[in-house]
């Protein structure tokens, strides 16, 4: 069956409203759709750090501009959802993406007492941090990354968009590369 949405371009654009390393300036904008308990999401989580810094070292700060948008797929991951709401309430203390790359590193271990741990580690408001995850504060605003992931036609994570076009090449560094490098042209 060929899915024709493998090629759809990302219909929200990148905003300021993102979470971003970089300026939307950059020559290239890359957006991920990750999911912080799946495997292939941390897979990919891996590669961006290592092209992140291949790519700065060769064209300089300028020249990728990170994102990083929700896409918890909660029927295959329960502790997923929640991870993104820790990411999210760490974000409001400053610490989105200290938390964003401690989420990743474990993600075998995304139940509430290790984000807590997690929370405490990066030095947060604890009971600021347990109120906003008890209330669901965040959840809006993840909802509103699915929903644009989804009119893009997004099923499950990851999802990369390159200069807002759909990668589907192969998740190795040296195609990536490649790919990102081809779209600064």
């Amino acid at each position: 069956m060929n899915d024709d949405r493998s090629h759809s371009p990302l219909l929200v654009l990148p905003s300021t409203q993102d979470w971003m390393q970089g300026v939307l300036s950059a020559k290239v904008v890359l957006v991920m759709y990750g999911d912080y308990q799946c495997p292939k999401s941390a897979g990919v989580y891996k590669l961006i750090k290592g092209i992140k810094r291949e790519l700065s070292g060769s064209f300089g700060e300028g020249y990728l501009c990170f994102i990083f948008r929700h896409f918890p797929q909660i029927q295959i991951y329960p502790h997923a959802q929640r991870a993104a709401q820790a990411a999210e309430a760490a974000a409001v203390q400053g610490q989105f993406w200290s938390m964003h790359d401690t989420l990743f590193i474990h993600q075998q271990q995304l139940e509430n007492g290790y984000l807590v741990e997690y929370a405490n580690n990066l030095g947060l408001d604890i009971p600021q941090f347990l109120k906003e995850l008890s209330k669901q504060v965040h959840v809006d605003r993840i909802n509103e990354d699915i929903e644009s992931g989804c009119k893009s036609g997004i099923t499950a994570a990851p999802v990369l968009f390159i200069n807002n076009i759909r990668y589907t090449g192969c998740w190795r560094i040296t195609e990536l590369i490649a790919a990102i490098v081809a779209a600064s042209h």
